[in-house]
Formats: structure tokens, C-alpha cells, sequence
């Protein structure tokens, strides 16, 4: 048995652990409330952005713009969003578990893929497993638009080059404190939802002023940066929340490892009072002997 010393030792150590882990939670939770407020602001943004691309979509032409041609994909994108800290539970480890299996599932469909990570934890994961195209650190934890749509820019450049025929952007969307969604979401090219399921007579004959390609020309790169700026946001949400519920545990866990060290040390002291008593009586005793 560990002496009273080292007991009482570990005891602190653990209390100054829970310390910690109490002070992370209550940041993490002054932040997600920021960043919840954030991605419930920016949700129906995005979401009025894909009904308005859906619309003009219908009443377009395939070739009216090259981010909506449809192409043989035998090079792909994978666009990977993890965060740059860790002590989040399993926040990052189930995304990039979820972005491996993806590839070594899809690896015969696909001539190339290329890996670009938002976020150090994904570059690290990766990087052993695959060659990693690019990795941008230390973006993620402070998401700005501006950020987003240079990314959005340059993935639309290489797209329009032919590096890479699709991109799928990867990510854990918000859902609740306590449970995230992992998402994987096409980017490119661009497929609005449900556009082909609009029945002919609820169909709208539209006047473009100016035209349809000027008009997509700008409506289609914004979506795209509106699309990657909505995932860093749900990532970060995702990312405090995590957090958050993982502090939450570690706290109750050194909560409970404090009352059993406490008990085991109650019990080794009480056992050396005891021995010490014993040792005092059987003193007297041979001596009155």
C-alpha cells in the first residue's frame, strides 16, 4: 500500500486537475455560446443562398457556368475541418477515422485524391496515413468570412483548371452541447438541392437582367464561400461543445477519484494509528511482564 505521504500527494495532484478541468469547461462554455449564436445567424443565410441558386439553377442551362458542368470525377478534393487544440473528446478522432474510411472505401473509384485539412489535429492524423495537398493551421479557432472566401477562391481555381474534378468538404456540424453530426457535403460542382425534383408546371420563366452567366457568375462563387464560412462556424460550435462535455466528464471523474483516495487514506492512516497502538500496548505489556 502507497504511504500516507504519497496519498495525500496524489490527492492534490488530482485537485488541481479538477481545477483545471473546471476552468476549461466554464471557458469553453462562455465560448460556445458565442459561436452558437454565430452559426444560428449564419444557418439562414445559407440556406436562403442554396434556395436562390436552386431557382436559378432550374431555369439554366448545364453548361451555363463551368462550377455547374457535371464532369467524370476522377480527381477529388477532400476539404478536412478539425480543430487546432485537442482535450475535446473524441471531436477530432471520429472525423478523421470518418475522412480514412471514406478514402480507403472510395480509393478504386477515384484516380487522385487530394487531402487539404482546416485545422492541425486533421493534418496530424493524416499526414502519417496520406500526402496532405495543404494544410491550414490556427484558421479555424478565429473563422472569419474574409478567410473563407480566399479558400473558397483558390478551391474554385483549382476546380476550373481541372486539378480536381469534385470537393467535399468534411466537418462536424452542431447539432446539440452534446452531440455533433460528422457532415460531408459536395461543394463542387454545384448540385442545388432538389432542382431536378421541381415539377414542370411549378416551374417560373424568369427575365435575367443581367444575364444568367453574369448573374450565376456571382451567385455560385458566393455560395461557395458561404458553404465554407457555414462549416467553420458549425465546427468551432461542435468543437466548444465538445469541450465542454468532455471537461464536464474529466471533472466528475477526479471528483470521484478524490473520494476513493480519500477513503484509502482515512484507511491507511486509521491501520498506522492502529499498528502504532499495538506497538505501544505490546510495549506495556513485556515490560509488566
Amino acid at each position: 500500500m502507497p504511504s500516507l505521504k504519497a496519498i495525500k500527494k496524489r490527492i492534490g495532484s488530482v485537485k488541481n486537475t479538477r481545477q483545471i478541468t473546471k476552468a476549461m469547461k466554464m471557458v469553453s462554455a462562455a465560448k460556445l455560446r458565442r459561436a452558437q449564436e454565430n452559426i444560428i445567424a449564419a444557418r439562414p443565410y445559407a440556406s436562403k443562398m442554396e434556395e436562390v441558386l436552386q431557382s436559378l439553377a432550374c431555369c439554366a442551362e448545364g453548361d451555363a457556368h463551368p462550377l455547374l458542368e457535371v464532369r467524370e470525377a476522377k480527381k477529388l478534393l477532400l476539404l478536412v475541418v478539425t480543430s487546432d487544440r485537442g482535450l475535446c473528446g473524441g471531436f477530432n478522432a471520429n472525423l478523421c477515422k470518418a475522412a480514412d474510411r471514406y478514402i480507403r472505401e472510395n480509393k478504386e473509384k477515384y484516380e487522385q485524391i487530394t487531402l487539404l485539412t482546416l485545422g492541425r489535429k486533421g493534418y496530424e492524423f493524416l499526414k502519417n496515413r496520406y500526402t496532405v495537398g495543404k494544410n491550414y493551421p490556427n484558421l479555424i479557432s478565429k473563422p472569419n468570412y474574409q478567410t473563407a472566401a480566399l479558400l473558397a477562391q483558390e478551391i474554385i481555381d483549382g476546380y476550373l483548371e481541372e486539378q480536381y474534378d469534385q470537393v467535399i468538404i468534411l466537418y462536424n456540424a452542431f447539432k446539440t452541447v452534446m452531440s455533433q453530426d460528422i457532415t460531408f457535403q459536395q461543394l463542387l460542382p454545384v448540385v442545388p438541392p432538389e432542382a431536378t425534383a421541381v415539377a414542370d408546371e411549378s416551374t417560373v420563366e424568369y427575365i435575367y437582367e443581367p444575364s444568367v452567366q453574369e448573374l450565376l457568375g456571382e451567385i455560385l462563387p458566393k455560395n461557395i464561400e458561404v458553404q465554407i464560412f457555414k462549416a467553420m462556424l458549425e465546427s468551432v460550435a461542435a468543437e466548444h461543445g465538445a469541450r465542454m462535455t468532455a471537461m464536464d466528464s474529466a471533472s466528475k471523474n477526479a471528483s470521484e477519484m478524490i473520494g476513493k483516495l480519500t477513503l484509502i487514506y482515512n484507511r491507511a492512516r486509521q491501520a498506522a494509528i492502529t499498528k502504532e497502538l499495538m506497538e505501544i500496548i505490546s510495549g506495556a505489556e513485556s515490560i509488566k511482564g
